[in-house]
């Protein structure tokens, strides 16, 4: 029995190039743009309320765990005590309904969902969280 090479060099001219060529953009899937985009979005946050989520771990899972105590699917997970954020991937992406169904559109429900997330583990509305509605109090 012989372990196939998974470095995609058949008969010594080298890795195989990208799909795409050189010249066009890589093509990224939906999953990896859900994690560009909710780790950009999360990343903003954190530049405009360093203090509170600088020790913030967020999680991205497929699905929430079943048994959830209500009837409602729920698109992120709270856990305080570890300091984490658990985004669901597929709630956020396939069970809202979008005014217009384009790429800027789901993009908008992921970052309205991370803004979500954020609030309420901060104790705070998601309208609050912009970078001209920042206060130093303590």
């Amino acid at each position: 029995m012989t372990l196939r090479s998974t470095s995609r060099d058949r008969h010594g001219r080298g890795p195989r190039s990208a799909v795409t060529g050189p010249l066009l953009p890589i093509v990224y899937n939906r999953i990896e743009q859900f994690f560009t985009i909710a780790m950009q979005t999360m990343q903003y946050l954190q530049s405009v309320w360093p203090n509170d989520l600088k020790d913030v771990r967020v999680d991205v899972l497929s699905n929430p765990p079943q048994g959830s105590p209500t009837d409602l699917i729920p698109r992120w997970g709270i856990d305080r005590a570890q300091n984490r954020i658990t985004l669901y991937r597929i709630p956020i992406t396939r069970m809202v309904k979008l005014h217009r169904d384009d790429e800027l559109h789901r993009q908008m429900i992921i970052e309205s969902s991370v803004f979500h997330a954020v609030a309420e583990y901060l104790g705070r509305e998601p309208w609050e969280l912009g970078a001209g509605e920042h206060d130093s109090r303590p």
